[in-house]
């Protein structure tokens, strides 16, 4: 196989879209430095986009059908589409060509065969017997609109309907039309003189399939001999009609009306209906006839063998209940139940136990289709409960608010999400087995296991938003997205909040409690969730099920980042020197009198009760700071064997150590740079009585020196050789909210007085011009400065403006050691600086395969154990780069860094550029990641011009 020189690990664009040549062309740029061979394998042809899973509710469903023998569900859409749907995990989609909309969908009974009627006037024949559906015969009709499609069990002849009040016979089997047409003028009486309108009901009597009902818009219904040519009655009403069912017995039919009523005929009886009925009408007293309420847009009659039979329709509700949500009656005997829908009905179907219409239909079910959901209801059972559903389609109506995918999931994890999330099962629902049982299940080819995480919200009622984490798991049939796992994440704060508090504690126009950034770790099982509200929580996993108490640490120990407290051991000019004291309680009028110290949202002080799954270990939140709101998060990381989580704004950066529960480091973006800051900051005036509206903002003004800005609160006097740039800049006040076991449940007391201070920025007269946001992060052991020889725990930061800056990260060792020494963390200067904002940063060995960054595997956390114990459970994943033989150790790592414009190689730890690729000029980069294919790397992109472009 050819080789070539590691300059060329970006080498080529690889486009998948042949449109993307539109975009400009990209300058490639190769340093000088020569460099040992790596193989190349990534080709052109190993890239191909392939649809595997579509997933979601489908849009804008206009139509529904149902094979009761191998019980499978279609779902027709306005745009075309069609979705199959069997037992969970059986899903198809197709499309119509057109694109027209699906107006009525009829099954082939047992046949694996489905007829399509579409707007634009024709009719498909879909054949569902192949790997993947297709259509095997299309009719088109040119100068009549279809209304409605019959299809008898059985039979070879599909009866059309349309718009001109004729009827069509078309041959299944050969899909093409019969010759035999029912006139509209022969079926109604020769004396009427007025149009009847267009065919809304056709279907057969059951016990005569030589014997049609035919309901015209206008009222009349016509019972049509097929063999005879010639209608044997006819029947009128002066409402107009919407649908037609038959009693099994072949000797009465049901019409549902405009006018919200229900009329029942005897097939020989052609002067009045023997019954007329109008549920949801007022009965007057003096018998006069009930109050005209809305349309009953569909109504199904079935009958059972040892009870009354059934009288299921939408609509008719009275014209008075304003407000009213959508409903489906259901009438039993003297019963009738309403049953209230979320959304707007599209169509219901009645389930039986059997497929011929001239038996007892025995109905155990009822599916609707609503405008955003299928809802399934028993009829079997007292109450009328619905099915809970299998197939997770809510997501569709709930707006996602960030999406991530993890391939190659550790073996265990995804039965361990499965054990949990089985267990949320919500009370309610009926004990019935999902009646939509249809298909089998695909042989997949993978052998690696993907998980979907995917942040939204779900209205459960009209006051609240629920905001919930899914964790989605591709099978190896790679046909559908199974739900493994539900997390609420507004569970661990108060909701019922007043106006005044909303009015003065929201950052943003979202809803306060959205998800919009997600950190996970798939071998801890730790989970990072960012909020719009300036929040971060970080959930552990754990099989048990525990009770906490949510409790703000400010509250009795508080743990504030001051702004640059002094030491005396390096006093700063113009300061005091003195130690300053804690800061006041967030709660204190003081504070609050002019905004300050106020979290976004507000944590439960109530005991939470924790199931097995993911449980709430620690919140963060930003505060206000003198009337001025916290930035929102733009970036989020975290490593679990570190024990560090790192999240960044438009002002700058904080570290938390999740484990001590404390802030080791909280800088501003200009600090980072030390003194060699590369862009020019325009000095202002400070500002005496307000603070900037930092994000990442403290409470009090002082200095601080650079030691001080570089440690855990209890790390002394260490000192750093890094020259920090002082600024007016306000950039973290947190408020650490630790969720702790009750009171007597063995609490670690000595954090609550250790770790009560935390370091922070010094202030001056300096602010910045333009905010410099943190973008990205990526932990990584490398070589922290130019020249090192050994590697070092460092995190990697990438900056709106194109730099690349490093923090070296000097962390105790593990056990108990962990638990009290304090993290310190070293800016050690700038990496490398590109066009336009850091999207993505990765590693690299000598042999150019991908370094994954050092992990925790996961243990149970609410198993009490001694240390020894303990450590022998978590083991460190090492990481080790062991540079050949044939090359020299200063070499031995290349960094892949990625932006909205360029991406370039930097080897490390000489810290030479050795390779630069422009991808875009005309657009730029939304999305980027360096990703494993085909046992290499390559760097995946997508533009913003809609273009998906890999380079190798």
């Amino acid at each position: 196989m050819k080789k070539f020189n590691i300059r060329k690990v970006l080498d080529g664009l690889k486009e998948v879209s042949s449109s993307s040549s539109s975009s400009s062309t990209p300058s490639v740029q190769v340093g000088p430095q020569e460099n040992n061979l790596i193989q190349e394998t990534l080709q052109s042809e190993h890239f191909q986009l392939c649809k595997t899973v579509r997933h979601g509710f489908p849009y804008q469903p206009s139509s529904m059908a149902f094979d009761p023998v191998q019980k499978i569900l279609a779902i027709g859409t306005q745009s075309g589409a069609l979705r199959l749907f069997g037992r969970p995990g059986v899903e198809c989609y197709c499309q119509h060509e057109t694109g027209a909309a699906i107006i009525q969908l009829q099954f082939l009974i047992n046949e694996g065969a489905l007829v399509s009627a579409l707007a634009d006037d024709s009719v498909h024949l879909w054949n569902l017997r192949q790997k993947r559906p297709a259509v095997l015969h299309s009719l088109k009709f040119n100068r009549e609109r279809i209304t409605f499609c019959h299809l008898p069990f059985q039979s070879k002849w599909l009866y059309i309907g349309t718009e001109r009040g004729n009827i069509h016979i078309v041959n299944v089997e050969s899909f093409t039309l019969s010759g035999y047409v029912i006139m509209w003028n022969k079926a109604i009486e020769l004396s009427s003189k007025t149009h009847p309108g267009p065919v809304v009901h056709i279907s057969d009597n059951p016990m005569d399939e030589g014997k049609l009902i035919i309901g015209f818009e206008s009222g009349i219904v016509v019972l049509w001999d097929l063999k005879s040519k010639k209608a044997d009655y006819r029947y009128t009403y002066d409402e107009a009609i919407h649908s037609v069912a038959w009693h099994h017995e072949g000797k009465q039919f049901i019409c549902s009306h405009s006018d919200g009523t229900l009329t029942t005929w005897n097939i020989r009886g052609q002067g009045k209906p023997i019954q007329t009925i109008t549920p949801h009408g007022k009965q007057p007293k003096d018998g006069k006839k009930p109050e005209p309420c809305k349309p009953i847009l569909k109504v199904e009659y079935k009958t059972t063998r040892n009870g009354d039979p059934f009288i299921i329709f939408s609509g008719g509700l009275s014209y008075d209940t304003v407000g009213r949500r959508p409903c489906l009656t259901v009438m039993h005997g003297k019963s009738i139940a309403v049953l209230e829908m979320d959304y707007p009905i599209v169509d219901f179907l009645t389930l039986c136990e059997t497929p011929y219409p001239n038996d007892f239909q025995e109905p155990y079910a009822v599916v609707v289709l609503l405008e955003k959901d299928l809802v399934v209801i028993d009829l079997a059972q007292n109450g009328y409960p619905i099915f809970e559903n299998p197939y997770p389609l809510t997501i569709h109506e709930s707006p996602v608010t960030c999406c991530e995918y993890f391939a190659d999931c550790p073996v265990d994890l995804i039965p361990a999400l499965y054990s949990v999330g089985s267990r949320q099962k919500r009370q309610g629902y009926s004990k019935k087995e999902w009646p939509i049982s249809g298909g089998n299940w695909g042989q997949g080819t993978q052998s690696y296991s993907e998980i979907i995480i995917t942040g939204l919200y779900l209205s459960d009622t009209a006051t609240y938003m629920f905001f919930f984490v899914l964790f989605f798991f591709l099978g190896s049939f790679s046909v559908m997205l199974q739900v493994l796992y539900k997390l609420k994440t507004a569970k661990v704060f108060d909701r019922n909040r007043s106006k005044e508090d909303k009015g003065s504690t929201e950052v943003s126009d979202e809803d306060p409690f959205a998800i919009q950034i997600m950190a996970w770790c798939p071998e801890s099982r730790m989970l990072c969730v960012a909020g719009v509200s300036a929040n971060v929580i970080i959930y552990r996993f754990s099989k048990l099920e525990v009770t906490t108490e949510v409790l703000q640490v400010g509250s009795s120990c508080c743990l504030y980042i001051k702004c640059g407290e002094q030491t005396s051991a390096h006093p700063t000019p113009g300061a005091s020197p003195q130690t300053s004291g804690p800061p006041s309680h967030p709660s204190t009028s003081s504070n609050n009198s002019d905004g300050g110290n106020i979290p976004c949202l507000k944590v439960r002080s109530s005991p939470l009760k924790q199931s097995p799954g993911y449980q709430v270990d620690l919140v963060v939140q930003s505060v206000w700071v003198s009337g001025e709101p916290p930035q929102q998060i733009t970036s989020l990381a975290m490593n679990s064997s570190y024990g560090l989580l790192v999240f960044g704004n438009s002002n700058g950066l904080a570290v938390v150590d999740y484990i001590q529960k404390t802030v080791v480091l909280n800088l501003g973006t200009v600090e980072l740079y030390g003194s060699n800051d590369p862009y020019q900051r325009q000095p202002r005036s400070p500002r005496k009585t307000r603070q900037p509206s930092g994000g990442l903002c403290d409470i009090n003004e002082y200095s601080a020196t650079s030691e001080d800005r570089c440690k855990s609160p209890t790390s002394g006097n260490m000192s750093l050789s890094v020259s920090v740039l002082y600024l007016s800049l306000c950039f973290l006040r947190a408020v650490l909210l630790s969720v702790c076991p009750p009171r007597g449940a063995n609490p670690l007391d000595h954090r609550d007085n250790s770790f009560s201070r935390s370091r922070s920025s010094s202030v001056t007269s300096i602010d910045k011009e333009a905010r410099e946001a943190v973008n990205s992060f990526h932990f990584c052991e490398t070589f922290a400065r130019k020249g090192d020889c050994t590697l070092t725990p460092c995190l990697y930061v990438g900056t709106s403006l194109g730099t690349v800056l490093v923090l070296a990260l000097t962390l105790p060792p593990a056990g108990e050691q962990r638990q009290l020494q304090p993290i310190i963390i070293s800016p050690t200067g700038m990496l490398v600086r590109l066009k336009g904002s850091i999207m993505r940063m990765a590693f690299l060995d000598s042999t150019g395969s991908l370094l994954p960054s050092a992990f925790e595997t996961w243990y149970e956390p609410n198993v009490t154990a001694d240390g020894e114990e303990r450590e022998k459970i978590r083991r460190r994943r090492p990481v080790s780069v062991s540079p050949s033989s044939s090359q020299e150790l200063n070499e031995s790592q290349f960094a892949v860094v990625c932006s909205e414009k360029q991406a370039k190689v930097i080897s490390l730890p000489s810290q030479t550029c050795i390779y630069k690729h422009s991808i875009t000029e005309a657009s730029f980069i939304l999305r980027a990641d360096v990703v494993q294919m085909n046992q290499s790397v390559c760097v995946a992109c997508f533009c913003a011009n809609g273009h998906i472009m890999t380079l190798s």
